[in-house]
């Protein structure tokens, strides 16, 4: 199966409602109740749609963003979104609301430098001569109050359009991530990995769709990691030698190496998680599709967590870790995954899991994965009060306390009329 990105369309945040509309019946979990807690319920007007990974500051706090909610929102109808700061017990401190000229639609978490200001991506807003009546997205900044300054417009091809990634900086605070469409690709609309420096000037780093068939990967939507001596690394969702997907590298000369080919098999398909990043220098993702599992998962396959590890002579090994199967989870999506001192790994599932109350679908999974490739599910969301559908990943503290958003569910009259739930934030002692 080939993966494929395509431009954002009127209808695409109004389908991701009709697909993940949830019975209001809550499913009885007395076991999962004493890990589990609600931090904060999403109502609308504070935020909806958290696909967020959280960011969390030495005090405890929590930052990240809604892809929906605030003000009302010619985009979509239900809000531009928001980005907040909650306490430790998930009491909101404060809330920014985005409108269209300032971004719209942040599906991406948040970067939290020293200093204590955040930036990050939003899908929409921006430069409305870009992509009418939508604009191609901006990279922001909020500092610690929470008062925004726009740092950079996207205006489209060839410096890219519709960011929802992370983004990591440099030791200057230049700030690098990725877009999944956008670029001068000679052979397609593929992508590009972008710099903004701190005067807000752009620099594309790297245009996918170089190279015939997109060999070079199309769809990098999730951002970058950077290790020491900064070297970029991500994912691309579609492209490479089977069309199923990439692991790539950006040197510091702009030179970018397909370290794997996902091929849609066992090894899976359609990677689309930041990565992690060990310090043998390994690299852990997780992939949408693929596995052994397909026919369960409308022959797409669950998805997979895969470990990458570098070799001698520049080559590097893939090792499938973990295949989902449905009632364990199906299609991880953003990630990233999470890595405690004794080498688990913690992530969390979309769909799959045990309470089918999600338009038909098992509302997700919180799962750790051991250094074995033994997985525990740790929580299965039931659709109810408690969310559903988590999209982002985990944020861990000293602990081993777990930490994330669902995306819907809480709230069933948020929206009232369609009873999907506009998400929480939630903690897990495992």
């Amino acid at each position: 199966m080939r993966y494929e990105h395509s431009r954002p369309r009127a209808n695409m945040l109004s389908s991701i409602f009709v697909t993940c509309l949830l019975a209001t019946i809550v499913a009885s979990q007395p076991t999962q109740a004493q890990k589990f807690k609600v931090l904060h319920t999403f109502h609308g007007p504070n935020g909806a749609l958290p696909t967020t990974q959280l960011t969390r500051d030495a005090a405890g706090n929590f930052y990240g963003t809604t892809a929906l909610g605030g003000k009302p929102c010619t985009i979509t109808g239900v809000g531009c979104g928001t980005a907040f700061k909650l306490d430790k017990t998930g009491k909101q401190v404060w809330l920014h609301k985005f409108t269209v000229a300032n971004g719209a639609v942040p599906e991406a978490g948040v970067l939290r430098d020293q200093a204590g200001n955040l930036y990050g991506t939003t899908l929409w807003g921006g430069d409305t001569s870009c992509l009418p009546s939508y604009g191609c997205g901006v990279v922001f900044r909020l500092d610690e109050a929470g008062k925004e300054t726009v740092r950079y417009k996207f205006s489209g091809p060839p410096n890219g359009e519709t960011p929802r990634s992370l983004l990591v900086e440099d030791k200057v605070g230049n700030l690098y991530g990725t877009t999944g469409i956008g670029g001068n690709g000679r052979y397609g609309d593929g992508g590009i990995v972008f710099e903004v420096d701190t005067a807000g000037h752009e620099i594309v780093l790297y245009t996918f769709c170089s190279e015939p068939n997109c060999e070079d990967g199309s769809g990098p939507e999730p951002g970058v990691i950077r290790d020491a001596a900064g070297n970029l690394y991500g994912v691309t969702g579609a492209g490479g030698s089977y069309g199923s997907g990439t692991v790539f590298e950006l040197d510091t000369g702009g030179v970018e190496t397909v370290l794997y080919n996902f091929t849609d098999g066992p090894d899976g398909g359609g990677p689309g998680s930041v990565l992690l990043m060990d310090s043998a220098g390994n690299l852990y993702g997780t992939t949408i599709g693929g596995g052994s599992y397909k026919g369960y998962c409308g022959g797409l396959g669950c998805g997979v967590v895969f470990k990458l590890s570098p070799q001698s002579g520049g080559n590097w090994t893939e090792t499938t870790l973990y295949t989902f199967n449905g009632t364990d989870g199906q299609f991880p999506e953003a990630g990233p995954l999470v890595r405690d001192a004794s080498g688990n790994l913690y992530g969390t599932t979309y769909f799959g899991g045990t309470y089918r109350n999600c338009n038909g679908d098992a509302c997700g999974n919180i799962f750790k994965l051991d250094k074995h490739g033994k997985e525990t599910v740790l929580y299965n969301f039931t659709g109810g009060a408690d969310g559903a559908t988590p999209w982002g990943g985990l944020t861990m503290d000293k602990a081993g306390n777990l930490y994330g958003a669902a995306a819907t569910g809480g709230d069933s009259k948020c929206p009232a009329e369609n009873g999907h739930g506009c998400g929480v934030v939630f903690k897990l002692t495992p």
